[in-house]
């Protein structure tokens, strides 16, 4: 066995607990080309092996969780040192051309594998894609070895997350909540039926990356375990301008300068709470986005209104300043902004409205006015048209029937009341012509045979 090194950052449970949360894995060195990370979060840390190598290219495995919270089994929870001679064993079997994986290789690996993979290529925590995981995959799904699934298997799972009843957000250690669920309610059934989707579009991803890193032998499991048809049929609700107004007016003054933004913009909440002033170029009059959902950045185009608004927010301002900052100075948390949320729409007497409903707002408004859906998709950030299109293309109609009134124009003649009259008589005295001119070729023809 490899003599263990030794990292005082995180070696044992005490000295991890120390460090901070982050998405970039704590790195040690095993051997040349060859780490160990140690990655962060918000509910313990997970251990990365990383191999670098002239002839394999670089290479990323989630190998366990650490022990931070539960002691080590050397099997799925893993100290520091069985972490180290785990990653040994996955750099031998790489650099020895062995297959990455021996035995078992489980669907709760092929996920942590994948999110990895992911999150990697990203350069964030996938910290939603990894609560539906084990929200939904890993109970029914996870121990089971991935080269013994099949299509059946799937396809009860697919059809038993539709029948189940949705989960409600509930505090870490208690119970999970479910909220009720009529079976027999088409719109509950369907909404059920769309969430499963998502779900499997997350496994179906999983296990195409297995298959693509040659660790499962066929796809024949889930190739054609098919998402339910015609559940997505988007439902957008949006803000009249009335509306927006009167929850603008009930709103907190912290959490007003938030709603007046994203009206403005279209910006995402976690793109508002994580905002600079510098972020606001004058020269451009735009917002800029350093990155957005899908990991790359946009420039959002204002109107006078967002220019005259973001010009008094950021005036006397430094440039690494947070735009938006909560009435104690401190700058806007995950999460934060549902409750103060809640209580604006509850003095405004409007349903729930979140952040997600001010972009709808914002981008059916553009719809609604005739902006291109390439120009709508290019300031939400979406990367085609698809979603857009989706989402707001039929509210471009209304803008089409004023665009026809407005554009095509009068050709200055009325319709005359007995011109239709007048038309058909002339083309029945055509067809008479012509029977009469026919009748006479005819009789002409007998006459010479």
């Amino acid at each position: 066995m490899a003599r263990t090194s030794y990292n005082p950052r995180i070696t044992n449970r005490t000295a991890r607990a120390k460090l901070g949360d982050r998405r970039d894995p704590h790195w040690h060195l095993i051997a040349e080309g060859q780490h160990l990370g140690y990655r962060k979060g918000a509910r313990g840390g997970t251990w990365i092996a990383r191999l670098n190598d002239s002839v394999i290219r670089r290479r990323f495995k989630a190998i366990g969780v650490a022990d931070d919270t539960v002691d080590a089994d050397g099997i799925q929870v893993l100290s520091f040192q069985q972490a180290q001679e785990k990653a040994r064993d996955w750099f031998k079997q790489l650099l020895q051309g062995t297959p990455d994986w021996t035995g078992t290789y489980t669907v709760a690996q092929v996920m942590e594998d994948y999110v990895t993979e992911r999150e990697r290529v990203r350069r964030k925590t996938l910290q939603r894609t990894r609560t539906s995981i084990r929200a939904h995959i890993l109970g029914p799904l996870g121990d089971l070895d991935v080269n013994k699934l099949t299509h059946a298997r799937l396809k009860a799972w697919r059809d038993a997350l539709q029948d189940a009843a949705p989960r409600v957000r509930t505090k870490t250690g208690k119970v999970q909540a479910f909220r009720k669920f009529d079976g027999t309610d088409e719109n509950a059934k369907r909404a059920r039926q769309a969430t499963a989707n998502r779900v499997l579009t997350t496994l179906k991803a999983a296990l195409n990356y297995a298959l693509e890193t040659h660790r499962v032998s066929s796809n024949a499991a889930w190739l054609n375990v098919r998402p339910f048809r015609n559940v997505d049929v988007p439902k957008v609700r949006f803000l009249t301008p009335k509306e927006a107004k009167s929850l603008l007016d009930s709103s907190t003054p912290d959490l007003r300068l938030l709603i007046h933004a994203a009206l403005l913009t279209g910006c995402r909440y976690g793109e508002l709470k994580a905002m600079e002033v510098s972020a606001f170029e004058r020269n451009n009059e735009s917002i800029f986005i350093p990155k957005s959902k899908n990991g790359e950045a946009r420039h959002v185009l204002l109107n006078a209104e967002g220019i005259r608004f973001f010009e008094r927010l950021s005036d006397g301002k430094a440039s690494k300043e947070y735009m938006f900052l909560r009435l104690n100075g401190k700058a806007w948390e995950d999460s934060e902004q549902k409750r103060p949320m809640d209580a604006a729409c509850g003095l405004a007497k409007l349903d729930q409205v979140t952040f997600h409903i001010l972009r709808h707002t914002y981008a059916s408004q553009l719809a609604m006015n005739g902006a291109p859906m390439k120009f709508i998709a290019d300031q939400l950030g979406h990367k085609s048209t698809r979603i857009t299109e989706r989402h707001y293309a039929h509210l471009g109609d209304e803008y089409k029937r004023q665009t026809i009134q407005r554009t095509l124009p009068d050709f200055g003649f009325e319709f005359a009341p007995d011109f239709s009259a007048n038309l058909q008589s002339d083309i029945s005295l055509q067809v008479d012509a012509r029977a009469l001119k026919h009748k006479l070729l005819v009789g002409n023809f007998h006459r010479i045979a």
